[in-house]
């Protein structure tokens, strides 16, 4: 095969290849490689990075044919990704109540303990006073 007949061959064939590639069944496209490597992250649950990489694809190429399915695959994983944040948001606000709650039945026991203290207390004087009034009409009586 002759020179010219090589670098003829190799021209033809890039340019195949090169149309190729612009071509939507075309499965080595950019666009279809990074639409793998996304739902690979989220496969993966590495949702953040398929998010980005869900983004990426649909700002370099919102005209491709899994333009529509890389929308809804990207919108799963945001969903997902603020579901996961919420939860987490909410597993500190359960946390920080459930320390909160301790605090309060501690708080709680000791006013219980104070309470009762109290409330010996309180018997007691009752008792010393009605003592003290028995004492007093004694007294009275015998005057």
């Amino acid at each position: 095969m002759s020179r010219l007949t090589r670098a003829l061959a190799v021209v033809l064939l890039a340019s195949a290849l090169g149309g190729c590639a612009t071509w939507s069944w075309w499965p080595f496209r950019p666009a279809a490689m990074l639409l793998i490597r996304a739902d690979r992250a989220a496969d993966e649950r590495r949702f953040r990075q398929a998010l980005a990489l869900y983004d990426e694809l649909l700002t370099r190429y919102p005209d491709d044919v899994e333009a529509r399915r890389a929308l809804e695959s990207r919108d799963t994983v945001a969903a997902i990704v603020t579901t996961r944040e919420e939860l987490a948001r909410l597993r500190g606000e359960l946390r920080a109540r459930e320390s909160e709650v301790t605090k309060l039945r501690e708080e709680v026991t000791r006013l219980r303990q104070e309470l009762s203290s109290r409330q010996a207390e309180s018997d007691k004087l009752r008792a010393d006073l009605e003592r003290m009034k028995e004492l007093d009409l004694r007294l009275e009586r015998r005057r």
